[in-house]
């Protein structure tokens, strides 16, 4: 299992939309998150079970339709780029 390290930026990305979500439904919002951390789990055991990212050297895990968490990976550990909504423009 690879280390997951997290960039300011994708901390951040999921911060504000768990709180996003929260304002209209705490249950879901927790749910999401859930979700989110378990599929980053499942990639620091198997790094290559998500897509191919659109951006090269990159990989994409799609939680529920809405949410793409973007990530990168080493012989040591995942790093976790981004996390945006399906409807965000990516990569700009």
């Amino acid at each position: 299992m690879r280390e997951v390290v997290w960039r300011a930026n994708a901390r951040d990305n999921l911060i504000e939309i768990i709180r996003f979500i929260s304002s209209e439904n705490i249950a879901a919002a927790k749910r999401l998150q859930r979700q989110i951390q378990g599929a980053i789990h499942s990639a620091s055991v198997h790094p290559c079970l998500y897509r191919i990212g659109r951006v090269d050297g990159t990989r994409e895990i799609v939680v529920l339709p809405n949410y793409i968490v973007v990530y990168r990976f080493t012989t040591s550990q995942i790093e976790v780029l981004s996390v945006l909504h399906a409807r965000q423009q990516y990569p700009r």
